[in-house]
């Protein structure tokens, strides 16, 4: 398979406590119960944007064709979005960028090390995808415990660079498909 099959029908990729899956409408109830929690954009990059302060937005766009993925994460013991995970800026379907998010109720459970995990399963066994990377504030030392859980390699170290619109010092992250145990 190829990135190219899922211009239009994105994956649901199933983990022993999670499902990625595309968020549909009934997921609105959800995301308003964390996404207003700031403590969420401490390390984002950016404040909450007008689909974090008010999710019904994200279903009242018109859906375009994109090789990237934006996946709602479930919790099934929970039975609800309690994150988000997307794999976007492809370039020439060979490298692409990986970002999560997730609830702080769920922080600290090892939910975010599953999740990048089956993520970067699948895109290194179901696409064409050679290279995954992230970038991630140096104070963010939760998320850099995960990407090294997930195999992740520390690359390098951007000084006050702009990591989305907050300078701030930040790691660059990466794995190989030839890093990944598959």
């Amino acid at each position: 398979m190829s990135l190219n099959d899922y211009i239009f029908q994105k994956p649901i990729i199933q983990t022993e406590r999670l499902i990625l899956r595309p968020l549909v409408e009934s997921d609105e109830a959800s995301l308003r119960e964390w996404l207003a929690d700031k403590s969420i954009y401490k390390y984002w990059g950016k404040s909450a944007g007008k689909t974090d302060k008010d999710p019904s937005l994200l279903f009242k766009k018109e859906a375009r064709p994109t090789k990237s993925f934006h996946l709602g994460i479930e919790h099934r013991g929970a039975n609800k979005i309690i994150g988000e995970i997307w794999v976007y800026l492809i370039e020439n379907d060979r490298m692409a960028k990986v970002a999560i998010r997730l609830s702080p109720a769920f922080h600290g459970k090892g939910l975010a090390t599953e999740a990048v995990t089956a993520m970067t399963k699948f895109c290194f066994t179901h696409t064409e995808l050679q290279r995954l990377w992230t970038d991630v504030d140096v104070c963010n030392t939760a998320s850099v415990k995960v990407l090294e859980k997930c195999g992740y390699q520390r690359e390098g170290c951007i000084r006050q660079g702009k990591m989305v619109s907050t300078w701030c010092d930040y790691y660059i992250y990466g794995i190989l498909k030839t890093d990944m145990p598959i």
